[in-house]
């Protein structure tokens, strides 16, 4: 029984082993289709992924979980030039994994967890040019040389934090060039004399390892080989501790790095009076280092001969008590020669007068991210400091007058360059010293509110970015290069002003447009960056930069950086694909058009409205609005006149002479209303008759051709029709004096066209016998 759960086991962890093996094989990187580089990196893969091929030139595999790499993985990566494994699991490698990977050039092996190297692994890695294996947990390099078949190696970074603790003789044996070799031992504790000797030349060498005894055989077998040499983390806290760097007085080296390195008053005496011999040595660089002291050293450095160092770099240097640090007098042999310094956010707020005095080769100088202010300039800036000055650099300082830092300069006579940006000036003079030859002038960011007569007419390239500046009125006839960007301007620079420019950069300003006028007027202008503006996509605009020639290579960053910002049809479009409409393009004709079209359509109206007397029934329906507004009379009420007559002046001596001598004269006599005698003197006409037909019992209408034609018999003869449907009674009497065609009636008399076909009227006789009976009708009619 036993025996058979023993087999059941076994045949459970071959199947397990299988399916897992298969379900490796099956991972895959989807990057890899068609493409001579395959980014597989941060995917959690366990294996090198299948469907790689022969086309493959690069493979990036970091950052993943691959803990194994087989034989098998890499057979067809023949033409493979990258291969990135950093940041894995790996913890071993078959013998024969890399056996095909002839071309390959760069290796990287880094952060993993392989616990020793075999040199199987690099044997037929015949062009192998770089090779990364730090970060793993091997002890040592392997008791074999693990290099000796890579002659075109160049670049190798090898050891770790954590155990690497031995370098031995044959380490480096058939490497003969190397651009960079960097070497980390925080725990190396043993280094065998000779072990770089084999390397005839190193061009840059960083040595990472705190242990100063180990570090001091690694210099003596570089004196002849090094070029330039690093050191990373360590610290030399006294002077024995820095003898040990003897062998580099005699050393081939051009340049040493000290980065994150700690000293002190006593090692830095001994380490001066060292390299002050380093006959090749011409620049020293200090990065992020601490100096535990201020510069009272125990012995004086005696000199014999000026150093032949030229170049000098201080970045992030910490000096505990920077305010106590001395004039540092004692150097003043080891700077003679020296022709650039950089010296960069190390809290120098002051150069003593003296020392600056003896800079009489520095050409570079930079003091920039520092605490140095306008009196400190003034003393540091000597009468006879630093004569042969080219290049000053004093930006993100705590300047604040630019008129005292152009006359602290301005004995400076072959100073070409200035930078001081981002210092606070605020407002600046109208005039300022400066020293005579100055070409380019860097004041960006400094908060100033415009440009005056204070800036050199001698200039050459102006730098006046990430201001306040509105306008830019200075007239610099030499000027060739100007930078305004990040300000308010609203319009390019006047051209006049600065007939020279070449260049002009005015991003990210308050510019809305510039006219093929206005761009023109630069003749010489060959890069002009206008971009991230809030540009107005104005049909002339569009048409100027869209269709000028020559005006794309001009443009800095075209088309990316100039969007639209109006008009909201094409607003954050690119300038170059922009476009407008007929009507945004032609406003002033449309907007002309519709003006004509409105004035012809008002126009048609008021020739439909004559022909179709509009007015005329706009006057009567307001008229009768009016009277309908005053009380209405009763039905029975007594009237003051028996009839209104209504006629035309024309036919007056027809009425005045016989009806009313006729109405008025009979028994009984008749009370007649004419416009004539009767109407209120002063009243308005429309109130007048509108009142006379209210207070008449009936309104006689003198029918004829004249009647017709005239104006007030209208509204007589309207306000009678009102009357005569408003209040339903029969109050008009028609008297056809001559005959009227139908057709001469207006057709806006459509009442008394039907009054004339539904009621009777009478018509004046010209028979003198019925004469008689038309009165005799009249007054019955009247009398009703």
């Amino acid at each position: 029984m036993p025996n058979q759960l023993w087999k059941g086991w076994i045949i459970y962890l071959v199947i397990t082993a299988n399916l897992s093996e298969e379900k490796a094989t099956m991972q895959a990187c989807p990057s890899c289709d068609g493409s001579p580089f395959c980014d597989c990196s941060s995917m959690n893969l366990s294996t090198i992924p299948s469907g790689l091929t022969t086309d493959i030139r690069g493979l990036n595999l970091s950052y993943n979980s691959i803990k194994y790499i087989r034989e098998t993985d890499l057979l067809l990566g023949v033409n493979l030039r990258m291969l990135l494994l950093q940041s894995n699991q790996i913890w071993t490698i078959d013998k024969e994994s890399f056996i095909f990977l002839g071309k390959l050039e760069h290796l990287d092996l880094s952060n993993n967890k392989l616990t020793h190297l075999s040199p199987i692994w690099f044997r037929h890695l015949f062009s192998l040019q770089k090779l990364n294996i730090w970060g793993n947990l091997y002890t040592t390099l392997g008791e074999n040389p693990l290099f000796s078949n890579l002659k075109n190696l160049r670049y190798l970074c090898l050891g770790n934090n954590h155990s690497f603790s031995a370098i031995r003789k044959q380490d480096f044996d058939g490497i003969t060039v190397l651009e960079q070799l960097e070497i980390d031992g925080q725990r190396l504790k043993q280094y065998e004399s000779g072990s770089l000797t084999t390397v005839n030349s190193i061009n840059h060498i960083i040595i990472n390892i705190n242990d100063v005894q180990v570090l001091s055989g690694m210099v003596e077998d570089l004196t002849n080989s090094a070029i330039c040499v690093e050191l990373r983390h360590i610290a030399f806290n006294t002077a024995s501790e820095s003898s040990l760097l003897e062998p580099m007085s005699r050393s081939v080296m051009e340049k040493l790095v000290f980065k994150n390195v700690l000293f002190t008053d006593a090692s830095t005496d001994k380490i001066l009076n060292i390299l002050v011999y380093a006959e090749q040595l011409l620049e020293l660089e200090l990065d992020n280092c601490v100096l535990q002291g201020t510069g009272h050293w125990q012995d004086p450095i005696k000199i014999k001969r000026k150093s032949p160092m030229e170049v000098v770099t201080i970045r992030r240097l910490t000096i505990e008590k920077f305010y106590l640090f001395s004039d540092l007098s004692s150097l003043k042999n080891l700077i003679g020669n020296i022709t650039k310094i950089t010296v960069v956010n190390t809290n120098v707020f002051l150069v003593p007068c003296s020392i600056s005095r003896h800079f009489v080769s520095l050409l570079y100088l930079d003091l920039s991210e520092n605490l140095l202010a306008d009196p400190n300039l003034g003393h540091s800036s000597c009468e006879g400091a630093w004569p042969l000055l080219q290049t000053f650099n004093l930006s993100q300082n705590s300047l604040g007058d630019l008129e005292m830092t152009g006359r602290s300069l301005s004995h400076l006579k072959h100073l070409t360059h200035l930078d001081i940006s981002q210092n606070n000036f605020g407002e600046i003079p109208e005039s300022c010293q400066w020293p005579e030859n100055l070409k380019y002038l860097n004041i960006s960011g400094t908060q100033i509110p415009k440009v005056t007569t204070c800036i050199p007419q001698t200039l050459e390239v102006l730098d006046v970015s990430s201001n306040n500046l509105n306008d830019f009125r200075l007239k610099l006839p030499h000027l060739k290069e100007l930078y305004i960007a990040k300000n308010k301007l609203k319009t390019l620079p006047d051209a006049p002003f600065i007939p020279n420019i070449v260049a002009l950069r005015i991003s990210r300003n308050k510019l809305t447009s510039f006219s093929k006028e206005e761009f023109g007027s630069f003749r010489k202008m060959e890069t002009l960056d206008a971009g991230d503006n809030n540009f107005i996509c104005s049909c002339e605009f569009l048409s100027f930069i869209q269709y000028q020639e020559g005006i794309t290579n001009v443009l800095a960053n075209w088309p990316e950086n100039y969007i639209c910002d109006s008009p909201s049809s094409v607003r954050g479009q690119q300038v170059k694909a922009a476009r407008l409409s007929l009507f945004e393009c032609h406003r002033t004709l449309a907007v002309s058009l519709i003006c004509i079209l409105v004035i012809l359509v008002n126009l048609l109206i008021v020739i439909l409205g004559y022909k179709l007397h509009v007015i005329w029934y706009m006057k009567m329906t307001w008229a009768w609005l009016q009277a309908k507004r005053k009380p209405k009379r009763a039905y029975n009420q007594d009237f003051c006149y028996d009839a209104f007559v209504s006629y035309s002046e024309r036919d007056s001596e027809w009425v005045e002479n016989l009806m009313v001598q006729e109405l008025e004269n009979a028994i009984p006599p008749f009370k007649l209303c004419l416009h004539k005698r009767d109407f209120v003197p002063g009243k308005w006409i429309i109130d007048n008759i509108i009142d006379s037909i209210e207070k008449s019992h009936k309104t006689l209408f003198v029918l004829s051709e004249h009647f017709v034609q005239s104006e007030w018999c209208k509204y007589e003869l309207e306000f009678s029709h009102f009357r005569l449907f408003d209040e339903n009674n029969d109050s008009a009497i028609l008297i056809l004096l001559e005959p009227i065609q139908e057709q001469t009636i207006p057709k806006r008399f459509c009442k008394l066209r039907k009054i004339m076909n539904t009621k009777t009227y009478l018509e004046w006789p010209l028979d003198e016998n019925q004469q008689l009976i038309f009165w005799f009708n009249l007054k019955t009619a009247l009398k009703c």
